[in-house]
């Protein structure tokens, strides 16, 4: 079976963080801190992040909270 990143459906912001977690198998803190902290020292962590978050697919069983209110 071929492993594919997704965002993650425990989302914080986009999912990115959390999807890259998932995909390495390590914890979702540990990258969003990576995350910050490149964020804070040259921006690339933003960067990344936010062309990350217009890449990456949603998880197939990827359903949104505001689906689940209007129905």
């Amino acid at each position: 079976m071929e492993k594919k990143l997704y965002r993650s459906n425990e989302r914080k912001i986009f999912g990115v963080c959390g999807g890259i977690a998932e995909y390495f198998n390590i914890d979702p803190t540990l990258v969003r801190i990576i995350c910050i902290v490149l964020a804070i020292n040259g921006g690339s962590g933003a960067l990344f992040y936010l062309i990350a978050a217009l890449l990456m697919d949603n998880r197939p069983d990827y359903v949104s909270r505001y689906e689940d209110n209007n129905k």
